[in-house]
Formats: C-alpha cells, structure tokens, sequence
C-alpha cells in the first residue's frame, strides 16, 4: 500500500527547513477544549515532539441532546478558553500566528448553531475555524492511532463527547482507500439523553433507564457496522477517545508506556462494573493516584456510566469479537489533531 496513509512520516512541510518549528493546535470538542504544541525537526530526522499538551473542560455539547443547539452560555466559556490559549500560544510559546489552527470536532458539528461558535472565534481571533466532519476526524484518527502495518487488518472506533467514528482502509489498485463509521451518540450526548429520561436524577435511576436504552445503542451500533460490513471482519479493533482514556487510567492507574496496548473485553466490564455499582472504589483511589484523579476531574459518575457502556456496546455487537485483538490507542486524544495540524501546515487538500 502506498504511503498515503503513513502518520505524516514523511513531514514534508519541512524538506526546505533545517531548524525546528513549533506549530500549535486548538480542538473544540464535545468534554473540553484541547490544545497540542508541537516541535517538528528536520525532515531529515524525520520526527516530532508533542512539547505540550493540555486541556480545559468545557462541556459544550451539553445542549446537542437536549435541543439539538449549543448553549449560550457554552459558547462564552469556549470562546473564552480559546481566545485565551490561543494568545498563550502566540505570547509565551511565541509560535507564529500562521502556525496555529482552530478547529472544532465533528460532535460539535452536531449542533444546529455551531455558526455562532466560530464566527465568535474568528472575529477575535481572524482565523477561520473549521468545523471538522466526522469522516475526516476518523481518516486522520485512522492515520494517528494504528501502526501502518496494520492499516488493511485494523478498525478504528473513537468514542468522543458527542459521536463515536471511526473507520477502516482497503488497497484498492495498489492505494489505501479510506472507509468512514459513524454514529450521532457520544460520552455526553448520551449521558444527558439518559438524564432526560430520569425523574429522580439519581445514579440508581440511571443505570435503570441506561438500562432499557441498551437494545436502542445495540441497534445504533450494529446499523454502523453494517452500513460497512468489512469494518466487522477486520482483525484488530483499535479503541480511543476519552472512554478509552478513561477505562484504560481506571483500570491501571498509570499513563500507557507503549502506543498502542492491548487489552481485553472482560477489561471493559470490570471498569463498568465499578462504575456503576461501586463508584466511591474510584474515589479512593483517586486520592492516592494523579491519573485516576485526572480522569474523576474529567468525568462525573454518570459520565462514566455511559462511556463505559458505549465502549463495552460498540464492541459487543462486533460479530466474533472474543476472536478479536482488542488495542487502546495512547495518542488518540490528541492523533487526529496533529494529523490536521500536519497536513494543513503543508497545504494538504482535505477530503470530505
């Protein structure tokens, strides 16, 4: 297969260069507002250097589920801790200003009014933001988060706030062809369409009507699969998103050494398991581990609740799937963002 694929090995951009040059990205997405500063080196070393990476918790997605719009009030507090972190990048990182790009994640995208949010953005900051489809964000998760050997035997699913995507590559006549999933059901948007159903809005409540909602996520999962019936047939599932993030810190309490790790489904059911029925076991962990608190910072009880759920679902109604390698992708959170950031740099012509 033809290198179209590779994670941005080639770093093209920089054959003219022979000095490191930061560039810095801003993601908008469902949970938070994210931000990557990178070092990129000579192509001649042919690397990079995530220098920094961080992120600030915005729940903007909140109102997706709830009347389909982002909220007023979201969209300040967004706009806010990107204006902010966008001049951070400009004063104290001093990365040039063509260097740095804006985009909002495809669950954003979701929203009826996500106009306001980046006309907002661009008359503060007079750069364009784009609004990313689901389809391009799962083709560069695809690029970031699986080893290039095993592009044609591997699927991507990525759990986000607001949408689950993913996808698969084929060779056909000797190039990689990229295939797009997608579901309209992420982290928060499902979390609140529970809420919604609940009278009580206790945990207990919860569980119950995530509960009955179970056969509705099965059917949504399953019509995703089925819409491309060889993302079932592939070997290796690669797992990422913040629901990943999250079971993986639960489950081991510690940052992922290698990129890519593999782990099982019985890991997915035991973190589950907790979440839902023994919560305050997180908590006291959490005392003790920086990681663990990380993501309790990150997710509230109910949060958790449907991550773990989506994540368990998405893979169950994969047909086979005990025969299945199952690997958490450690850069996912931030491997679609760097591969827009790459391939813009570089003037790459996006495909939708």
């Amino acid at each position: 297969m033809k290198e179209k694929f590779y994670f941005v090995a080639a770093l093209l951009i920089f054959s003219y260069s022979s000095y490191s040059q930061l560039y810095g990205g801003i993601e908008i997405g469902s949970k938070g507002v994210k931000m990557t500063v990178l070092e990129v080196e000579n192509l001649k070393k042919n690397n990079y250097d995530v220098k920094e990476f961080w992120t600030e918790n915005v729940g903007i997605a909140t109102g997706i589920s709830i009347d389909g719009t982002l909220f007023k009030e979201d969209i300040e507090r967004a706009v806010a801790v990107v204006l902010l972190n966008y001049n951070k990048m400009l004063t104290e990182y001093k990365i040039e200003d063509k260097n740095i790009f804006i985009v909002a994640s495809s669950g954003v995208g979701l929203a009826t009014n996500t106009a306001e949010l980046t006309d907002k953005i661009k008359a503060l900051t007079k750069k364009n933001v784009e609004v990313i489809s689901s389809s391009l964000e799962a083709k560069l998760l695809l690029k970031g988060c699986i080893p290039p050997k095993n592009y044609l035997s591997s699927v991507i699913v990525d759990i986000g706030g607001g949408n689950t995507k993913g996808g698969y590559a084929k060779e056909i006549n000797s190039s990689g062809v990229f295939f797009p999933i997608s579901a309209d059901i992420g982290t928060v948007t499902l979390t609140e369409l529970i809420n919604k159903k609940c009278k009580q809005k206790t945990v207990f409540e919860f569980n119950e009507e995530m509960f009955n909602y179970l056969p509705t996520l099965r059917e949504t999962f399953t019509k995703m699969y089925t819409n491309r019936p060889e993302s079932q047939q592939k070997n290796n599932v690669y797992i990422s998103g913040g629901a990943a993030w999250a079971m993986y810190t639960l489950l081991n309490g510690n940052v992922a050494e290698e990129n890519f790790t593999p782990v099982t489904y019985d890991d997915i059911l035991t973190i589950k398991a907790i979440a839902e029925n023994n919560y305050q076991r997180f908590v006291l962990d959490a005392e003790n581990n920086a990681e663990k608190k990380k993501v309790l910072k990150t997710y509230q009880q109910k949060n958790l609740i449907a991550a773990f759920n989506l994540l368990e679902t998405c893979l169950e109604v994969i047909p086979d799937m005990k025969n299945k390698k199952i690997y958490f992708a450690k850069q996912g959170q931030i491997a679609w963002l760097v591969s827009y950031v790459f391939d813009n740099a570089r003037g790459v012509k996006q495909i939708y």
